[in-house]
């Protein structure tokens, strides 16, 4: 029983149904290992015990008297704390929403509760989804449990070392350009990020509109897989969300990859990736020729523009989505008195908002200014849609294409945190398909000298999460990449 943190989803389910275990026993073993590891890992803003033994109490009461249970009822997990979780704190990891309660649920949390699952607590996070190492967080940064020296990624750092270090089964994060993929792969675990509209946004702190996609962390595909058959699918709250049939995605999860054309673009081995990456990424394509994959180099010439068409863009949707927190409505209150109502808005923003988000708001405001969003936020759409081309031209040749998903293996913390441009280009490898809103999977794929993890990115057309899924499957089933636990 003492390893009971280390199941998967699918592990979970077996031995619940077989009543091995409940999933009292489960919230037990993980609030165990969160008071172990959390003091050096600093995942967690809060807790929800109260919640967390009754909604396993609900579970168990279902398996006692002998009836069937769904995949994710009495499973705990984390939440990355900018989804909605009604009476619950929602922080953002920003001293703007320190001590906003939301008095209704997330589509994506909601369907997770008609599923059962367990919530332990909310994870932190980069201050509103802003960054790449979940240093901007007002309450100080998470880190990685394969070395706490380092940085887990961002921005949902506080989701993806939950669930690499044992302390939840699953968890949910966000992706807008990285921000799943990029610290699945420094922390060493599954991070699914969806086709844009593919899982409702409805009730997430939104921070660039037509970026952001909300998707899940874990340990397998498999469990993946299963978390996207709760989520997936047409929400009316959610208008970015189409009418698209939402498929079992666990249902090819065992078809191999036999005949597969997977393309491996040149442009995601350029300069600026690590040697060990680079050979741990190849090894990882050579072990799908192996499995009777068609291997070819293809070329993805827009990928350089990336960087810069999201550091555009996403300002400017960020400037207007932020431009609601004032102090009155809801948000930060700055304290003493206040000269008019001006001087309340400056004191509200700068006392609420961090240094990243500031910096951000700024560039987007001037970019979506008089006289400026011709040149600029204009253009980088045009560029944008010059990538989205790229990939639609790839995929006519290709079935799924593979890369490294970050250029480097995880940093030291504050090694990066005063040179902003630094920190950007560890998204480098991951926005180009946010940009083209395609889906995309980091899976673990080896280590590095130091022993910390690296990531495979598996990259599909849009609509393509059960291939994908499939396909990173298909990888698991010869190695053992995925089955390594830090020592934390």
């Amino acid at each position: 029983m003492t390893d009971l943190h280390w199941l998967t989803i699918a592990e979970v389910h077996e031995g619940l149904k077989a009543k091995k275990f409940s999933s009292k026993d489960l919230v037990d073993s993980s609030y165990a290992r969160i008071k172990a590891t959390d003091g050096k890992l600093h995942n967690f803003l809060t807790l929800t015990e109260d919640h967390a033994y009754a909604r396993a109490a609900l579970a168990d009461k279902k398996i006692a008297a002998g009836e069937e249970i769904l995949p994710l009822e009495g499973v705990p997990a984390g939440m990355k704390d900018l989804f909605n979780t009604r009476g619950i704190r929602s922080t953002c990891s920003s001293k703007m929403l320190e001590n906003f309660v939301p008095p209704y649920e997330s589509t994506a949390t909601q369907r997770l509760l008609d599923n059962g699952y367990v919530l332990l607590g909310k994870n932190n996070l980069d201050q509103f989804a802003c960054g790449a190492s979940t240093e901007t967080s007002a309450f100080g940064p998470s880190l990685n449990p394969w070395n706490p020296e380092y940085v887990p990624g961002g921005s949902s750092g506080g989701s993806t070392s939950a669930v690499a270090a044992g302390q939840v089964y699953f968890a949910l994060g966000t992706d807008t350009g990285g921000s799943i993929r990029q610290p699945a792969s420094l922390s060493g675990c599954v991070g699914l990020k969806v086709t844009y509209g593919r899982v409702s946004r409805f009730g997430v702190t939104a921070m660039a509109s037509s970026w952001d996609t909300v998707g899940p962390f874990a340990r397998t595909a498999q469990d993946a897989a299963i978390i996207m058959n709760a989520i997936a699918g047409p929400d009316k709250f959610d208008s970015t969300t189409p009418q698209v049939e939402v498929p079992d995605y666990t249902a090819n999860l065992a078809k191999g990859v036999k005949g597969l054309r997977i393309g491996v673009p040149k442009e995601y081995f350029a300069e600026g990736v690590e040697q060990e990456v680079r050979d741990a990424v190849m090894a990882a394509v050579k072990e799908y020729e192996k499995m009777g994959a068609i291997i070819s180099e293809i070329s993805l010439p827009m990928t350089k523009y990336g960087v810069a068409v999201y550091y555009v863009t996403m300002p400017g949707e960020l400037s207007t989505n932020l431009s609601r927190y004032d102090g009155i409505r809801f948000g930060h209150k700055p304290d003493g008195e206040v000269a008019d109502l001006i001087d309340y808005y400056k004191r509200s923003r700068g006392e609420g908002f961090g240094s990243e988000i500031k910096r951000r708001i700024m560039v987007g405001t001037f970019v979506l200014s008089a006289g400026y969003a011709d040149a600029y936020y204009k253009q980088a759409q045009r560029a944008r849609t010059l990538i989205i081309q790229d990939f639609d031209r790839a995929f006519k040749e290709v079935d799924v294409m593979m890369a490294p998903t970050s250029p480097t293996p995880a940093f030291k913390v504050g090694e990066k945190a005063a040179n902003p441009l630094a920190m950007y280009l560890a998204d480098a490898l991951t926005i180009p398909p946010s940009a083209a809103g395609i889906p995309g999977i980091s899976i673990p794929c080896g280590f590095s000298s130091k022993g910390l993890p690296i990531g495979l990115q598996i990259m599909g057309p849009m609509w393509s999460e059960s291939l994908i899924l499939q396909t990173a499957a298909a990888f698991e089933q010869v190695t053992d990449w995925g089955k390594m636990r830090p020592k934390i």
